[in-house]
C-alpha cells in the first residue's frame, strides 16, 4: 500500500490539516480499493464521490468529463406523451420530402444540404411537437435558431403543415422569382417564416446567448414579461470550432441564463470529414461548457444500447467508449459486425466474453442505428431536463450519424455534406426503411415524386392540434402592429442649430450630449438601449452610469470605489446602458437583440452602438450583414474616426476605410457628419424613418452609421438657408459660398468647389481662406454628409433609366450650375468619395488618407497623407491649372511655400 506521505503535495497543502489521521484514513482507503479492485474501480468511486459533494453544494472543483454515456439513465427517463406513432410517421414524411426538394433541385445546379436534417430530424421534431411555444399564445412564444443546413426539414414540415405547396418547395434555392425559398434561414427572404439568419457559423450561437439575455433585460426593465420565452440554439458540432460559438458561454452562465438551451448535433462529421478525427469532440465539449458553468446533458447511445451497458459489470464496455476516437466510431458505422467484433471488442478479454452473448444483429443495430439523438424518447428526456433546469443554461450534447436514413451511401460518408442528391432506387430504399406509402408508379420520368398523407390525414391533424396546443406554428416571424413612436421633442434636436460658440466641440461629444437629451424623454427615453464595449469614459459617456444605471442581473452587490462621486459607476438591475466588456461581437450581438426586439417581442427598442470606428465594421462586419439580414434598426456610431483624429494610438486604431465597408451593405445609411447639427438632423431623421411616420416607399428595416470625430472643433451655426437640412439627409449640401464666408475674392476670379466630409471640412475651411488671400481663388465649400446615399441615389437613378423613367440624381442636381472644377477631401481613403465620382459632370479629383495609419500629431499625419489645408490648396490649383484657369507656375510655387 502507498505511504500516504508519499503523495505529492497540492494547494490543499496550503491549509492547515485538522485532522491529519483522518486524512490518512481516506488516503488509505482509496489506495486499498486500487490495490484490491483495480484503478478503474477507484476512478468510478472517486467521480461518484465528487457528483455527491456537487449535488450537496459543496464547494469542490466541478467534474469536467463524465462518462461516454447518457446523462439521464433509461430508468429515469420520462414517457413520451402523446402519440409516438403519428410522430413517427410526421418525421418519416418530413424527411422524405427534405430529401426529395434537395434531389429535385439538383438538376438546375443549385446544390443543398441533405445529411445534416437527416442527422437531426428527431431533434427539431420533439421540440416542434411538444416544447416550442409559438407566437400566437401570450407573450412572445420560442426564440428558435435553426442550423442553417437543416432548412430543408424546416421546409418540408411547413409543407405537411400546409404553409408551404409544392410549387414554393420546387423553387428551392431560385428566389429570382419571386417565390422561392431562400437557401438557408434569411428573414429579409422569407420574413413570415424565419426569425434569425444563422448559416454564418459561429454567429447563431452567440446571438442566441445575447437573445436570452436581453429576453432578461426587457424583463428587468419593466419593458416585457419574457418569462415565458425560451431560446433554442440548434448547432453542429463542427460549429462549434468558431470563436464566437463559445465566446459568451461565461457570460449565459454568470447571468444564470436558464432561458436558454443549446442543442449541439454531435454528428462526428463537418464539411470535409471527422470533428475530432483523433479525439472525442462530445468529451471536449462537455468539458469546455461544464468549466464555463453549464448544466450538460450528454444524449448519446439509444434503447439498443440498454442491453449492452446493463451487461457490463466490469465498466470495461464504458471504458472502451471512451478510448475510441470520433473517426473510428464513424468508420464501425460502415463496416460490418465480424470487423466491429474484432476492432471494439477484441482487446479486452472482459469485452470479448461480452461480445459472445450478442448477435451480429445487435451489434449491427447498436453501431449502426441507435444513437441517442435519433429516439424521440432519449430527445424528450433531455429536452425536458433542460426546461426545468434552474440557475444555468443548458447544452444537450445529441449523438447522431450524419445522413442517417439516407442509406449505406450516405451515412456517415466523408463526402456527405457534398453529396445533393439520391437515385431513384436509393429513394425507394429510403421509403421502404420509413414505410411511406408511395408506389413505383409515383416515380414519373425518374423524378422523386413529393409526399403528403393528406390535409386532413391523422398526421397533418396531430401536427396542428400540437402546435395549436404550443401557441401556433413554428418557426415564424411576426411583427405585431405598433403605434409608430412619438417624435422626441424638438428641442433636443434644435439646441444644436445655433453652434457652441467660440467652445470647440468633438461631434463625439455632440452625440453623447443628444442621447443624454433623448432618454429624458418622456415619451421615448426608456427605449433607448446604449451599448458600449467598455469604451464609455473614452467617449465621454460616464455621465450616463449614475443617471441611466449600467445593467447588471445581479443589481450593485459592492459600494463602487467611486461612490462619492458625482459620476460614479453604477450597477442596477434595471439599468439601461449595456456595458459588455471588450467584446465587439458581443456587443453587436447586443444591437441585433434590440434592434429586432420589435418583431421578436412586439416592443420596439432604440439602440446605438458607439465603438472606435476602426473596431467596428473591420472585426464584425458579419454581423452587420446578419442584422441586415434580420431586419434590423438602430445607430452604429463609430467613434474616433478618421485616419488622423486619434494618431498618437498608431496604425490599428486609424480608421480609414470603414465606409468603405458600410457601403457594401445594402441596409446600411452611411454618414460623415461634419457638424454638430448635422448629428443632430440625422438621428432626428433616422428616428423618424425606422421608429415613426416613413415616408411612402421608405424601407424602414434600416440601419444608420454614423462617423464622429474625437477632435474638438468649432461647431458653426445651421446655415440659415433653404435645402439644409434635406441636403443633411440626402449628402451634400452647400455650406458656404466664398462670398458668404466673408472672403471677397478679385473680380472674375478662378472658382472651385470643395467637397469635405467629417472632420475633413475644418481643413476645407482652412484652404478656402488661403486659397482666396495668397492666390486670388474663390472656393465654395460643401459639406458631403454621406457619400454612400449620393451613390445609392444615383444608382437608382440609373436604374430607373433602365426602366425608361428619368431621374437625375440628387448629386447632380446639387451641384448643378456650380462653376469650376469639384475637389473632395475626406478623412479616409480616396475610395471613399471616389463612390460618387461617375455621376459629377464637372472635372473631378479627390484627396483621401490611403496606406497605413501612423502614431504622430494630427498636423503631421495629414501633411503625411497630403490631405491638410495646404495640401487641398496645391491640389485646387493644380486642377485649375490643367483648364488654364491659374498659370502653371502657381503650382509649383504653393508646393514651396507650404514646404510640400
Amino acid at each position: 500500500m502507498t505511504d500516504p506521505k508519499a503523495i505529492q503535495p497540492s494547494e490543499l497543502d496550503q491549509l492547515p490539516d485538522r485532522d491529519p489521521e483522518e486524512t490518512a484514513e481516506w488516503q488509505a482507503s482509496l489506495d486499498a480499493v486500487t490495490e484490491a479492485a483495480g484503478p478503474h474501480r477507484a476512478a468510478y468511486l472517486m467521480r461518484r464521490t465528487l457528483e455527491r459533494a456537487e449535488g450537496a453544494g459543496i464547494a469542490l472543483p466541478k467534474l469536467l468529463e463524465t462518462d461516454y454515456v447518457n446523462s439521464i439513465p433509461t430508468a429515469a427517463e420520462p414517457g413520451v406523451p402523446g402519440d409516438e406513432a403519428t410522430e413517427q410517421r410526421i418525421t418519416a414524411w418530413n424527411r422524405w420530402n427534405a430529401a426529395a426538394m434537395v434531389t429535385r433541385g439538383s438538376k438546375y445546379g443549385v446544390g443543398g444540404h441533405i445529411a445534416t436534417f437527416a442527422s437531426a430530424a428527431w431533434l427539431y421534431e420533439t421540440g416542434f411537437n411538444h416544447f416550442f411555444k409559438g407566437k400566437e399564445a401570450d407573450g412572445s412564444g420560442d426564440q428558435l435558431y435553426i442550423q442553417g443546413h437543416a432548412s430543408p426539414g424546416i421546409y418540408a414540415r411547413a409543407f405537411l403543415d400546409g404553409r408551404l405547396n409544392e410549387a414554393q418547395l420546387d423553387n428551392f434555392r431560385r428566389e429570382a422569382g419571386g417565390d422561392g425559398l431562400p437557401s438557408y434561414p434569411h428573414p429579409r427572404r422569407l420574413p413570415w417564416l424565419w426569425e434569425f439568419p444563422t448559416v454564418s457559423m459561429g454567429l447563431g450561437p452567440l446571438s442566441a446567448i445575447y437573445q436570452a439575455r436581453f429576453n432578461r433585460y426587457l424583463a428587468n426593465r419593466g419593458i416585457k414579461d419574457t418569462a415565458g420565452s425560451h431560446v433554442w440554439a440548434f448547432l453542429g458540432d463542427g460549429e462549434m470550432d468558431e470563436p464566437e460559438s463559445t465566446a459568451a458561454l461565461a457570460l449565459a452562465a454568470r447571468e444564470e441564463l436558464d432561458n436558454l438551451t443549446f442543442v449541439i448535433n454531435c454528428n462526428l462529421q463537418r464539411l470535409d470529414g471527422p470533428v475530432r478525427a483523433n479525439f472525442k469532440i462530445v468529451q471536449e465539449l462537455e468539458a469546455q461548457f461544464r468549466g464555463a458553468g453549464w448544466n450538460v446533458v450528454k444524449t448519446l447511445w439509444g434503447t439498443a444500447w440498454d442491453e449492452l451497458f446493463q451487461l457490463d459489470t466490469t465498466g470495461a464496455l464504458v471504458r472502451r467508449l471512451r478510448q475510441v476516437p470520433d473517426a473510428q466510431i464513424q468508420t464501425y458505422q460502415t463496416r460490418d459486425a465480424a470487423y466491429i467484433r474484432q476492432d471494439f471488442f477484441g482487446g479486452d478479454p472482459a469485452l470479448v466474453e461480452l461480445a459472445k452473448l450478442l448477435s451480429d444483429d445487435k451489434i449491427l443495430e447498436c453501431f449502426h442505428l441507435s444513437r441517442g439523438g435519433h429516439e424521440a424518447r432519449k430527445v424528450f428526456a433531455a429536452y425536458k431536463a433542460a426546461v426545468e433546469h434552474k440557475g444555468a443554461p443548458t447544452v444537450i450534447l445529441a449523438q447522431t450519424v450524419k445522413g442517417h436514413t439516407l442509406g449505406e451511401g450516405f451515412a456517415s460518408k466523408n463526402a456527405n455534406h457534398q453529396m445533393k442528391k439520391l437515385t431513384v432506387d436509393e429513394f425507394k430504399n429510403m421509403r421502404d426503411l420509413l414505410e411511406l406509402p408511395i408506389s413505383d408508379s409515383a416515380f414519373v420520368d425518374g423524378v422523386v415524386p413529393y409526399g403528403h398523407p393528406g390535409a386532413d390525414s391523422p398526421e397533418v391533424r396531430y401536427l396542428q392540434e400540437r402546435r395549436a396546443a404550443l401557441g401556433g406554428p413554428a418557426p415564424a416571424r411576426r411583427v405585431h402592429p405598433v403605434a409608430p413612436l412619438p417624435a422626441p421633442a424638438e428641442k433636443a434636436f434644435a439646441s444644436f442649430d445655433k453652434g457652441s460658440g467660440s467652445q470647440n466641440v468633438a461631434t463625439t461629444m455632440a452625440f453623447v450630449r443628444l442621447v443624454k437629451d433623448l432618454v429624458r424623454d418622456k415619451e421615448t427615453g426608456k427605449r433607448w438601449v446604449p451599448i458600449v464595449p467598455d469604451e464609455a469614459r473614452t467617449f465621454g459617456m460616464e455621465s450616463l452610469f449614475p443617471s441611466l444605471g449600467i445593467y447588471s442581473p445581479k443589481g450593485q452587490t459592492y459600494e463602487p470605489v467611486d461612490r462619492d462621486q458625482l459620476m460614479y459607476y453604477k450597477e442596477a438591475k434595471n439599468g439601461q446602458i449595456l456595458n459588455e466588456g471588450i467584446t465587439e461581437a458581443g456587443s453587436m450581438a447586443d444591437f441585433i437583440a434590440a434592434s429586432t426586439s420589435y418583431a421578436t417581442h412586439g416592443e420596439t427598442m432604440i439602440p446605438f452602438y458607439i465603438f472606435y470606428s476602426m473596431f467596428g465594421w473591420q472585426r464584425t462586419a458579419d454581423q452587420m450583414w446578419q442584422l441586415g439580414d434580420q431586419l434590423g434598426r438602430g445607430f452604429l456610431v463609430g467613434a474616433t474616426a478618421g485616419r488622423t483624429t486619434l494618431t498618437g494610438e498608431g496604425l490599428q486604431h486609424a480608421d480609414g476605410h470603414s465606409p468603405v465597408i458600410a457601403a457594401t451593405n445594402p441596409a446600411a445609411l452611411s454618414y460623415d457628419p461634419a457638424f454638430a447639427y448635422e448629428v443632430a438632423a440625422i438621428v432626428k431623421d433616422g428616428l423618424r424613418r425606422m421608429y415613426g411616420e416613413a415616408a411612402p416607399g421608405e424601407d424602414q428595416n434600416v440601419f444608420y452609421y454614423l462617423t464622429v470625430y474625437n477632435e474638438p472643433m468649432p461647431q458653426p451655426a445651421k446655415p440659415s438657408v433653404d435645402g439644409v437640412d434635406e441636403g443633411i439627409v440626402k449628402g451634400l449640401y452647400r455650406f458656404n459660398t466664398a462670398e458668404s464666408a466673408g472672403i471677397t475674392p478679385p473680380a472674375n476670379a478662378p472658382r472651385i468647389q470643395l467637397l469635405g466630409s467629417g472632420t475633413a471640412i475644418h481643413w476645407a475651411l482652412k484652404a478656402q481662406q488661403l486659397l482666396a488671400e495668397e492666390w486670388g481663388v474663390a472656393a465654395d465649400v460643401w459639406s458631403a454628409t454621406s457619400w454612400g446615399e449620393l451613390r445609392r441615389d444615383a444608382l437608382e437613378a440609373d436604374e430607373a433609366l433602365l426602366r425608361g423613367e428619368e431621374r437625375v440624381p440628387f448629386v447632380r442636381q446639387a451641384l448643378q450650375g456650380a462653376e469650376g472644377p469639384v475637389l473632395a477631401v475626406s478623412d479616409y481613403m480616396r475610395q471613399v468619395p471616389d463612390q460618387i465620382a461617375q455621376w459629377i459632370e464637372q472635372d473631378w479629383s479627390s484627396l483621401g488618407a490611403d496606406g497605413f495609419g501612423l502614431s504622430d500629431t494630427r498636423e503631421a499625419a495629414r501633411r503625411h497623407f497630403g490631405v491638410d489645408a495646404e495640401s487641398i490648396v496645391v491640389a485646387a490649383l493644380a486642377q485649375l491649372a490643367k483648364r488654364g484657369e491659374v498659370k502653371a507656375t502657381a503650382v509649383k510655387e504653393a508646393r514651396e511655400k507650404y514646404g510640400l
